[in-house]
């Protein structure tokens, strides 16, 4: 009797597999490919290459394009990181964070990426208004509490979006009195939202 894998020992050994870290590898390819090609321009062949698994696996995991789109957009949505939020100093922090470089934080930067490209798609911007309500705008109102919180609540989301664009444009940090300043009024600004 023989062997077989002496009789191949150039025979590579079969990857185990692990459908946990197949989906998480599809779906930070995908996040990769939307946030820079959009979802028209984000090929499912090109996900699967960069996640090194068969495109068929995109059916099997998210059930399509779609699918694969609507859960990134979920991934790229942290609402733990609203409840982490520290309320009293929350203006300040906010503002310093802004002052900074774009690329400070290139996870933020680039899910931020995705979704200024899903919100300019005809196709996708209903699904991100269904994931920005349920996992931005839900848990900031819910944070803020007290009166006028869902009014409050929209004016942080529009005030916080407005500067990561702006963020994203100056592509540099701010430095000297600029900063300070910005710091300053837009840590104010901010504050006044929170604080009831």
């Amino acid at each position: 009797m023989t062997n077989a894998h002496a009789l191949a020992p150039d025979r590579p050994l079969a990857r185990k597999r692990d459908a946990d870290a197949t989906r998480a590898a599809i779906l930070e390819a995908a996040k990769i490919h939307f946030a820079r090609s959009g979802y028209e321009g984000g090929y499912l062949r090109d996900i699967a290459a960069d996640a090194g698994v068969d495109a068929a696996l995109i059916n099997r995991y998210f059930g399509g394009k779609d699918g694969l789109f609507a859960a990134a957009l979920k991934d790229s949505i942290r609402p733990d990181a609203i409840s982490q939020w520290e309320r009293k100093t929350f203006g300040r922090d906010i503002a310093k964070m802004m002052a900074n470089h774009a690329h400070h934080d290139n996870d933020r930067m680039h899910a931020f990426q995705f979704l200024l490209r899903a919100a300019t798609s005809p196709t996708t911007a209903p699904l991100l208004n269904v994931a920005v309500q349920d996992r931005f705008m839900a848990p900031i109102r819910s944070w803020i509490g007290g009166e006028q919180a869902e009014a409050r609540a929209r004016i942080v989301a529009s005030v916080f979006i407005g500067l990561l664009v702006e963020r994203l444009i100056r592509d540099e940090p701010l430095t000297n009195n600029e900063r300070d300043a910005f710091i300053e009024r837009t840590g104010e600004l901010l504050q006044s939202l929170v604080d009831h």
